[in-house]
């Protein structure tokens, strides 16, 4: 028995069982808002340029940005596209995320993005959904410098997970990270709503921070625009926290499927091949198997196979039976045992090694997170 490999595609051999009982002889080695960018306050043109090119430059001084794909991840990624910009510009003009965008932003009355990583752009700025406080404050230099760094801020935290920040004004923003792999390449970004009614001693405050940052704007305005922002209640707000959740790990699987067909033209046999697995995952798959629906040899098959997934057979295999099994074990009411058997694993042993291995996480414990995040009340 051999060593599995620490991660997808890096072409060290996996143990023979790696994804399920499948033979592996031969095979191992072988820009922003939400889309409605409407120009606003068209006659301060040249002006608001030049602002938001000084609050870019300020801020960049004090959050450097994030490096690009290719230094960040190493050459042991499987799929390289870029910095990942030209990934998320892809996402951006999908339909997917259109109607996405349209959908949440007509529920919730918020503005939603998705944000390339190091990208300095005001996320909400121009969208219809913006809140008009914001984009008061965002015309002048300073007060924009804080805004693109409360952003920066909320970027870094939810790099780790979903994550909910307010800003300095108050007004609450959430994101969540979109990844290539492993690999951040943006974030889903909402927010600028409250989660309780505002109050006049809030807006003092607020007030002082106006008179001392940005004096020239009329403060009967802003405090207007301040008080009139929306108020979404913490239940709502997780709620809608789990929402962008859902649709930013979709979008990270979605963004590896647009790296392929970026990075490769997938011959038919390859076609035919992933279209066998997905119809028998839950059989025991064997390579030579595969390889006949391919009409290929096993030695070729495995090679062309990883040439064009970025993968070898056999961890294409095991990341395929473990997304089906995310899936089953948001249902309570199956074990754990059931879900390894269903998706194809003969060892549930193996399963759980299998699936803390693609996703940090024993299953029961991705389980458990999953769950007590949706749960009401929870």
């Amino acid at each position: 028995m051999q060593p599995e490999p620490d991660q997808a595609g890096t072409g060290k051999t996996s143990e023979s069982s790696a994804a399920g009982s499948a033979e592996v002889s031969g095979c191992a080695g072988a820009r922003g808002g939400d889309g409605a960018t409407q120009n606003r306050g068209q006659a301060g043109g040249v002006g608001t340029v030049r602002r938001r090119r000084t609050a870019r430059s300020s801020a960049a001084k004090q959050f450097p940005q994030a490096p690009q794909a290719d230094e960040a991840q190493g050459a042991s990624a499987p799929i390289r596209l870029g910095n990942g910009q030209g990934l998320v510009a892809a996402l951006n003009q999908s339909r997917l995320c259109t109607e996405f965008r349209q959908a949440f932003s007509e529920a919730t009355g918020l503005p939603v993005a998705l944000q390339p990583v190091g990208s300095w752009a005001l996320p909400h700025h121009g969208s219809r959904y913006e809140n008009p406080f914001c984009a008061l404050m965002v015309e002048r230099s300073r007060t924009c410098v804080w805004c693109l760094q409360s952003h920066e801020r909320l970027w870094q935290a939810a790099a780790a997970g979903v994550k909910s920040l307010p800003c300095m004004f108050g007004l609450w923003e959430t994101a969540v990270a979109v990844r290539l792999d492993t690999e951040v390449i943006g974030y889903l970004h909402t927010g600028q709503a409250f989660r309780h009614p505002p109050t006049p001693a809030q807006f003092d405050r607020i007030q002082r921070l106006i008179v001392e940052m940005a004096p020239e704007v009329p403060l009967d305005q802003a405090r207007a625009l301040w008080f009139a922002s929306p108020v979404i209640g913490p239940e709502r707000w997780d709620a809608l926290a789990v929402l962008l959740r859902i649709f930013g790990e979709h979008l990270s699987m979605v963004s590896r499927q647009l790296a392929l067909q970026a990075q490769y033209a997938e011959p038919p046999a390859i076609t035919r091949a992933r279209e066998f697995l997905e119809a028998n995952y839950t059989e025991r798959v064997s390579l030579g198997a595969v390889a006949r629906v391919a009409h290929m040899s096993p030695f070729y098959f495995c090679k062309l196979f990883r040439r064009v997934t970025g993968l070898n057979f056999t961890d294409y295999l095991a990341r395929l039976r473990v997304d089906k099994a995310r899936n089953l074990l948001l249902n309570p009411n199956l074990k754990v045992s059931e879900i390894a058997f269903e998706v194809g694993f003969q060892s549930l042993t193996h399963f759980n090694r299998v699936f803390k291995r693609l996703t940090g996480q024993a299953p029961s414990q991705y389980r458990r997170q999953v769950i007590s995040r949706v749960a009401p009340g929870a």
